[in-house]
């Protein structure tokens, strides 16, 4: 196999917040040495300062930060040895103080919380989610100076989504069917006296997943609602937000909603015809609105003003794909994070008067690679029920010698509820440099298509989705894109698990597999990870008591006779998302018959693989494997 060339040497950067005051701005830093990194920069009219390191005394990648509201604290997410059991710590912004606080890290009595997500600040206290090891969820409210906690709710499979001067919003309900509450508390009534309002009224199906509570100290009536002549005199108690939402819609969209003691309203306040909105970040002061639209997997930034409601033309961004949005308090600068194929993931800054765009860099390591040759073509076509599928299609030059296509790699995405889009994937530039075809489909159950896409899998339609990988092998042989000998399979998560699926459904098709932290087993799955996920993971696969005899028929380790193509599978050693039990149990029935199955371990990972270093020897291992077993068992060349 010839030696593979990868072409990231330089930093990634993502997951930037602003200051809301706009003097300095944080993001996730990832140098190539070992996991990635918090650090912060001043913001000036003279450019960015120096970063600073955000120093923890906790090893592991950092997943989230966000800076307070008075711009005095940062908050962190990180996941210590790359795990799943996550933690925040606190620390201030001043460049001379770098001592760091943990927060949340035990409950009241003593015991630990199972993990704990960073969601953002109320003023200037905390906001988390943490959940119990047997799957209740507390919302918390944490001073990050005192370490006072409150608790906002508790239940069973919620999410604390943002909260504001007495007004909280909780997502509700599995994957899937997300509800929205507005929990109120009255300044003058006990903490146990909560009013609980549904936002939206009920549309089983629908997902209302991102909210932001608008300032009740401003006059914000204006802001989703212009008040009629006939109405009754407004409610001064009366709470607002904005919610992203699919409600009554086949794609999500931005809704305004009102609740007052008059009832609950809401009105639609952007749109766009089939195309879904990726996220939103509102500005403190309520004059403007950052919004990422998907457009078949390659993003728009828009900005909304208020009051006027004023969606203005998108602007340009130096990318295919942009996430993490963040929007300094007077809505002047907005921070994304963009990618494409051909270029990892950096932070740029967008002026929203002028709609200039920077990128900030943080090293000079420059050049093109295997990844400069990325050209992603989008590929539509038909399943065999009908159901129009799609992928992002990355071709090899092809040498004028060449008689027949390459190999080719179908890589499936996670989720199921995930897209496979033009961005920057590790594995992609170095297969497709070393002369492999690589198709990254979105079969059913992918978002970005509507509802009754991301629905088509649930339960039952999972034989479906299994049949859609075995169309998009069908239909690139059919194209004469692949060489029906020499077609394979792998995936990370719920893609490893349709990686199983594949070649143990359809195991004339694949020369060879790479399952990278997929399910072997459904029963097993549901008994083993944690319990936050496997309650809300019921309405997509099924439920282990009414629904037995599904997952036992849909898990791939019952079906492991059938299994003729070689196995790799993967797996990061502190992953209770999807334990490692799962690679293990079926690498050790197939050896038991005498099949080819092995196993790679990264003892420094979780569910995902972060350290270059480790992305670098899993590229190799699939390059490696495809290279093994070039064509399906009993084809000789």
């Amino acid at each position: 196999m010839t030696a593979l060339r990868f072409d990231d040497r330089g930093w990634k950067t993502y997951g930037a917040s602003l200051s809301p005051d706009g003097s300095a701005f944080a993001y996730i830093v990832d140098d190539g040495n070992g996991y990635p990194r918090a650090a912060q920069r001043s913001l000036s009219r003279d450019g960015v300062g120096d970063l600073r390191w955000v120093k923890l005394r906790s090893t592991g990648p950092v997943r989230k930060i966000v800076h307070s509201t008075d711009s005095r604290w940062l908050a962190v997410e990180m996941a210590p040895s790359g795990g799943e059991h996550h933690q925040v710590w606190v620390v201030t912004t001043d460049p001379d103080d770098d001592t760091a606080h943990r927060i949340a890290a035990t409950r009241p009595d003593g015991r630990s919380y199972g993990t704990v997500r960073l969601v953002g600040w109320d003023t200037d206290w905390v906001l988390l989610t943490a959940i119990d090891h047997d799957g209740t969820t507390h919302a918390l409210r944490v001073h990050p100076g005192t370490l006072t906690t409150r608790t906002l709710d508790l239940r069973v499979g919620s999410e604390l989504i943002d909260s504001w001067k007495g007004a909280t919003l909780v997502r509700v309900g599995p994957r899937g069917y997300h509800d929205m509450l507005l929990l109120r508390r009255h300044p003058d009534a006990p903490d146990d006296e909560v009013t609980m309002t549904p936002l939206l009224p009920q549309d089983p199906g629908a997902v209302t997943d991102q909210g932001y509570v608008l300032d009740q100290g401003f006059d914000h009536a204006s802001l989703v609602f212009v008040p009629s002549p006939a109405e009754p005199i407004r409610d001064l108690d009366s709470v607002q937000a904005l919610v992203r939402s699919d409600f009554d819609a086949k794609f999500p969209r931005l809704l305004g909603v009102e609740v007052s003691k008059f009832g609950v309203r809401f009105r639609v306040m952007a749109q766009r015809v089939d195309v879904g909105l990726d996220e939103f970040a509102v500005s403190h002061d309520q004059s403007t609105v950052a919004l990422l639209w998907n457009v078949k997997g390659r993003s728009e930034l828009q900005i909304l003003t208020l009051p006027d409601q004023t969606l203005q033309p998108p602007i340009d961004l130096p990318g295919e794909v942009a996430h993490d949005l963040s929007i300094s308090a007077a809505g002047t600068v907005v921070s994304v994070t963009v990618s494409s194929p051909q270029h990892s993931p950096l932070v740029h800054l967008i002026h929203t008067a002028t709609r200039e765009v920077t990128a900030v860099r943080d090293d000079v390591v420059t050049g093109t690679g295997p990844s400069s040759l990325l050209r992603p073509e989008l590929v539509e076509f038909f399943a065999r029920d009908g159901m129009p599928l799609s992928g992002f299609l990355y071709r090899p030059v092809k040498k004028e010698r060449d008689e027949r296509p390459g190999p080719t790699l179908l890589y499936f995405h996670g989720g199921p509820e995930g897209q496979t889009r033009p961005d920057y994937q590790f594995l992609f530039g170095p297969l497709v440099d070393a002369g492999i075809t690589v198709f990254a489909p979105n079969v059913r159950g992918s978002s970005g298509y509507g509802r009754l896409f991301s629905h088509a899998d649930d339960r039952y339609g999972r034989y479906a989705g299994i049949d859609d990988a075995a169309d998009c092998a069908e239909f690139l042989c059919r194209q004469g894109i692949a060489d029906p000998d020499s077609v394979f399979c792998s995936g990370r998560s719920y893609g490893g698990y349709l990686t199983l699926a594949c070649l143990t459904f359809h195991p004339d098709l694949f020369a060879a597999g790479i399952a990278i932290c997929g399910m072997s087993d459904l029963e097993s799955f549901f008994r083993n990870t944690e319990p936050w996920i496997a309650v809300a993971a019921y309405t997509k696969y099924g439920h282990p008591d009414s629904d037995r005899e599904l997952l036992a028929d849909l898990s791939p380790i019952h079906r492991i006779d059938d299994m003729r193509a070689p196995l790799l599978v993967v797996h990061g050693a502190h992953d209770t998302n999807v334990p490692v039990s799962e690679s293990q149990q079926i690498v050790a029935e197939l050896q038991a018959r005498g099949a080819i199955a092995e196993m790679l371990m990264f003892d420094d990972e979780g569910h995902e693989i972060v350290k270059r270093s480790n992305q670098h020897r899993l590229t190799e291992a699939v390059a490696e494997w495809i290279a093994k077993y070039p064509t399906r068992p009993g084809v000789m060349r």
